[in-house]
């Protein structure tokens, strides 16, 4: 991967065209509609109870923060700005405020296969664990199990649009970290998404998460501030 598109940390200034990329991919994903160009940047319906609305930022400055969140008048809209937690806080109007526990980082990775993903979806899975594979809708689902219980013990999905490679919904549940399934499920998302056409992988990925993204050659682009409107 070229490293100056995706520098590492700090680098406030995101590129618009791979934030433009990701929402799409993430909207395709969760099945919410497309985003809608905006002054400011892309809005996105969302709907849940959590987060009814979502205001994407596409440059980061007081004056497009204000812009944003002047259009909003529904509280649990958000607003994600690419910058600092503490800069973004100081630019907020009031009723917002920075919510530090979903803030993250934007990574990106260029896609390569680490190995032949069986139509089965049942090899390369650690003793007593089972791997699914499914599409559906352009999405690709990857589920591990628990073969003692069946429950699922790891599992995330992934969107492909054009070249470009959305994984979304990583999560092992903590009665199985640290045996190496959320590695094999994004190896696996990334396996397919190969052979789907894309060549870039995006995601949004927390603190926690980033560090298991990196042993996978992911890098941190941007980080990424979410703010809500709570008033």
């Amino acid at each position: 991967m070229d490293d100056s598109r995706f520098p590492g940390l700090p680098h406030p200034a995101a590129d618009p065209e791979l934030i433009r990329n990701w929402v799409a991919g993430w909207a395709a994903s969760r099945g919410t509609p497309a985003p809608v160009e905006r002054p400011w940047g892309l809005y996105m319906a969302v709907g849940d109870e959590r987060l009814v609305e979502r205001h994407v930022l596409l440059h980061a400055d007081e004056a497009t923060v204000h812009q944003a969140a002047a259009a909003v008048t529904v509280p649990q809209t958000w607003l994600m700005v690419f910058d600092e937690p503490e800069q973004v806080a100081a630019w907020l109007p009031p009723g917002w405020e920075v919510d530090h526990a979903e803030t993250g980082h934007l990574m990106a990775v260029d896609l390569q296969v680490t190995g032949p993903v069986p139509p089965e979806g049942h090899s390369r899975t650690p003793e007593g664990y089972s791997r699914t594979v499914e599409t559906r809708d352009g999405v690709t689902y990857v589920c591990v199990h628990d073969d003692a219980t069946d429950e699922t013990a790891a599992c995330g999905q992934a969107s492909v649009l054009g070249q470009n490679a959305v994984m979304d919904r990583i999560h092992t549940e903590e009665a199985h970290r640290r045996r190496g399934l959320g590695s094999l499920v994004m190896r696996t998302l990334a396996d397919s998404a190969v052979a789907g056409g894309a060549t870039l992988g995006l995601l949004g990925a927390t603190p926690q998460g980033r560090a298991l993204y990196e042993t996978l050659g992911w890098k941190a682009h941007s980080i990424l501030t979410e703010c809500v409107y709570r008033p």
